[in-house]
């Protein structure tokens, strides 16, 4: 059976911080606070312009997460949707789940006549994640994201 993608609940909550707490870890080798990630995931759903979370979803177990935030663009006069906070669990990577959660967040925003397109920042040495965007018809070539970020 496929999994299913489809816009995530509230009580998918934990489930995304989960992944959340996984993701900091297997990226960056950091250990973030449970709760305050726990109410970060929390507050998209109780303030929607925030962003909202996506998720896919197999034999009724949740396999992966994708936030999306919005900027606006006054070039475009139109949001840009950011993707974010991706996560697949390990056993389900490498079996187009990304892709699928793509597409349909892609069909949503051409659909969508307030929406200019999509971007994502990916840290520059995975390169595996990298290879996963192109595929799906992305490209790195244009921006690099410069940041300043208080500890944590």
């Amino acid at each position: 059976m496929e999994p299913k993608i489809r816009l995530a609940k509230i009580g998918d909550s934990l489930a995304i911080a989960g992944f959340q707490l996984k993701m900091a870890i297997e990226t960056e080798n950091l250990q973030l606070d449970t709760e305050t990630v726990g109410k970060g995931v929390k507050a998209v759903f109780e303030k929607p312009e925030l962003g909202q979370y996506f998720v896919a979803e197999k034999d009724g177990q949740i396999i992966a997460s994708m936030l999306t935030t919005f900027e606006w663009s006054d070039w475009r006069n139109a949001q840009v949707w950011w993707l974010q906070s991706v996560y697949v669990i390990p056993e389900f990577r490498r079996q187009g789940i990304f892709k699928r959660m793509y597409d349909f967040v892609k069909i949503l925003a051409e659909n969508d006549e307030n929406v200019g397109g999509i971007r994502l920042y990916v840290d520059k040495t995975n390169v595996r994640a990298q290879e996963v965007y192109k595929t799906v018809g992305m490209n790195g070539e244009h921006y690099q994201v410069f940041e300043w970020m208080k500890e944590f």
